[in-house]
């Protein structure tokens, strides 16, 4: 596994890997891979263990063979957070049955192998007001 097609391989196998986790936290999934003009979010998944409802989640996830510059959440920076809560507008304005549930942006940071990342969990990483 060389080059762009390895590295897009190790990432859908990483982001399949984090879907597994927060499924297994009971997290349900909703999208994979939402490509818009603005951006992509890696999952969209309904967190139901909030008070009045699910909450709609978008988790970026990033990943970092090791932390020496950083964890893999340190790379999200005020553009690509622009980013992702523009391509999380456009996702509820496709998917209008979530247009009004309570929405957050996690991010997963997940490091080593790539066999078998070790994952932290950030819920709530960052604010639209933020972005």
């Amino acid at each position: 596994m060389t080059g762009t097609t390895g590295t897009r391989r190790r990432g859908a196998d990483i982001e399949a890997a984090a879907q597994a986790y927060l499924a297994r936290a009971g997290l349900r999934e909703v999208a994979a891979n939402a490509s818009y003009r603005f951006g992509e979010l890696d999952l969209v998944m309904l967190d139901g263990n909030g008070h009045g409802g699910d909450t709609l989640v978008f988790i970026e996830v990033r990943y970092r063979r090791d932390a020496r510059f950083g964890g893999g959440a340190a790379s999200i920076d005020a553009g690509k957070r622009r980013r992702l809560v523009r391509a999380a507008e456009a996702f509820l304005a496709a998917h209008r049955s979530h247009a009004n549930a309570p929405c957050r942006f996690d991010v997963i940071d997940a490091i080593g192998d790539p066999a078998a990342p070790t994952f932290t969990w950030l819920r709530d990483a960052f604010r639209a007001d933020d972005a």
